[in-house]
């Protein structure tokens, strides 16, 4: 990615019509006729998508826009459902499109079907390909800084020539790539890469067992820490760790501050996360979206541009991410009510809650 400085026959149809209807559900109460916004989200698997992202665009949607009805769909990770859901979405006559791509390349011939129909489309999270509108997300490159830099910072004297392992997200994804980018830049020159994999899906099991293949590989002893993409991947790294009776563990990063994998930090499984504030990115994404349905100009709400592979300075807002480790995690995700002490802390949790001031 390139950033240009900071800105940078009727009964078939129908039986087609009801397949591909399936997966979208409406939230709202705008009418036939109103103002719609298609939110598609890719998956499942990652926690925030359905617990942070989907609630917090659909309220700040209804707040700037009561007539607004959104459409909702979850690919589940595939893009095969991913395409029928937008088609579908652009058969119905949504007024504008929030698309989080499961495959831009798979999509990209969807977004063009938008455009085609006069629905703009913006691009959520994760760049798409073909003449998106607009584009929101977090600097993927510093996310892969901010692990890489806190992954030396948990290795301590190890970070002098260790040996570490990447188990990278999923290659379909734009941002799998920019992550290990800002990672590698940090990493490449203070420690040994010994393996690399990619992690189809983001999914927990697939990184178990790529892990598992590195400690039989390597041996338990030469692993000195482990770049975890994100924090499903990083609880099958943990996970096949401790299989494997590997301790203390080495440090292990990860993102997206999903509650598990806090619970984790605070326990001392996991040494960090990266944290989005979701808010402001469904915020940005939201006021672009009912911009757009309203046939407003985005000038006002982007900071920056971007390139995608297909489409030249794509209006975009591409903000900061946070590190969190045991140190943070009340001046971070408690302070900007992510979560609550008592959600954090469960029982089993409280004397470690204790000794890191996470106190009620």
């Amino acid at each position: 990615m390139k950033k240009h400085g900071w800105r940078v026959a009727a009964g078939l149809l129908a039986g087609v019509l009801a397949l591909t209807l399936a997966g979208c559900t409406e939230d709202g109460g705008g009418s036939e006729n109103g103002v719609t916004v298609g939110l598609l989200l890719p998956s499942r698997a990652v926690p925030r998508w359905e617990q942070s992202d989907k609630p917090l665009i659909e309220k700040r949607v209804k707040e700037l826009c009561p007539e607004c009805t959104v459409m909702y769909a979850n690919a589940e990770n595939d893009a095969g459902s991913q395409r029928q859901q937008m088609n579908s979405m652009i058969t119905r006559g949504v007024s504008v499109l929030l698309l989080d791509v499961v495959d831009p390349k798979a999509l990209r011939s969807s977004v063009r079907a938008a455009d085609r129909a006069g629905i703009p489309v913006v691009a959520y999270d994760r760049l798409a390909e073909g003449p998106i509108s607009g584009f929101v997300s977090f600097d993927g490159a510093q996310v892969g800084r901010l692990q890489g830099e806190a992954l030396l910072e948990g290795m301590g004297a190890r970070a002098d020539g260790g040996g570490v392992v990447m188990m990278n997200g999923d290659p379909s994804s734009p941002n799998a790539a920019w992550y290990e980018g800002g990672s590698r830049s940090v990493l490449q020159d203070k420690v040994r890469i010994l393996k690399s994999y990619t992690t189809l899906g983001w999914r927990a099991e697939n990184a178990h067992d790529h892990m598992s293949s590195a400690i039989s590989d390597l041996g338990p002893n030469r692993i000195d820490g482990v770049l975890a993409a994100n924090d499903s991947i990083a609880s099958g790294v943990i996970s096949a760790l401790e299989s494997a009776r590997i301790t203390p563990l080495p440090p292990v990063t990860g993102q997206d501050a999903d509650l598990d994998a806090v619970r984790r930090i605070v326990e001392g499984e996991q040494h960090m996360t990266v944290y989005k504030p979701f808010r402001k990115e469904t915020d940005a994404a939201a006021a672009m979206a009912v911009a757009l349905a309203r046939g407003n100009d985005l000038g006002a709400l982007v900071t920056t541009t971007v390139d995608s592979p297909t489409t030249k300075d794509v209006p975009a807002v591409l903000l900061n991410p946070l590190p969190v480790t045991r140190d943070d995690i009340g001046r971070t995700l408690v302070r900007d009510g992510v979560y609550t002490i008592d959600q954090i802390c469960t029982p089993k949790l409280r004397p470690a809650c204790d000794r890191i001031g996470l106190t009620r």
